[in-house]
């Protein structure tokens, strides 16, 4: 897809959320449900389930999938995507591409051990590999559109409110 047809896709969409800024307001929703075996949480991806358990720094066999690195796996996808749509809109020819993402954790803080060391990540980096031809210009361009249109690194940047409840069934 070049520039062009990107645009002609988006065309109408944008125009849409123009007129009627409600509809751009979607719910994306996740679903997943405990198993019964082991300490696992079964994760509906719309493609096939997924299986998330205990990573092996808490006792995982690390035969499943580990959330945090779901995560991380989340940020490179979206990171990616958003990266490549960039790139065909600002006409920056990627000739190969590659999205890193890292992130620090203290599992001291999901285990219980410490009280004071934090639960979740400390630090998250995310790193573009790129091979073009683009001027630097383009290329600081291309990461600040990137950066600024990736919904999973906006997400995690900033924090959206969050609520957990809890229901019998």
């Amino acid at each position: 897809m070049d520039a062009a047809e990107l645009r002609a896709v988006q065309a109408p969409i944008k125009e849409r959320y123009k007129s009627d800024p409600s509809a751009a307001i979607i719910t994306l929703k996740a679903r997943g449900s405990t198993d019964n075996d082991g300490i696992a949480c079964k994760v509906e991806t719309g493609r096939a389930l997924a299986v998330a358990g205990l990573h092996p720094a808490t006792g995982g066999s690390g035969l499943e999938l580990c959330s945090g690195d779901m995560l991380l796996e989340a940020l490179v996808a979206c990171a990616g995507v958003t990266l490549k749509s960039v790139a065909t809109a600002v006409d920056v020819p990627l000739k190969a591409g590659h999205v890193i993402a890292e992130g620090d954790l203290d599992f001291r803080g999901t285990l219980g051990v410490d009280k004071e060391a934090p639960v979740g990540f400390a630090e998250v980096r995310l790193r573009f590999e790129v091979d073009t031809d683009a001027p630097q210009d383009k290329l600081d361009l291309l990461l600040k559109l990137t950066e600024r249109y990736c919904v999973v690194y906006q997400t995690i940047r900033n924090g959206p409110k969050v609520s957990v409840s809890m229901r019998r069934i």
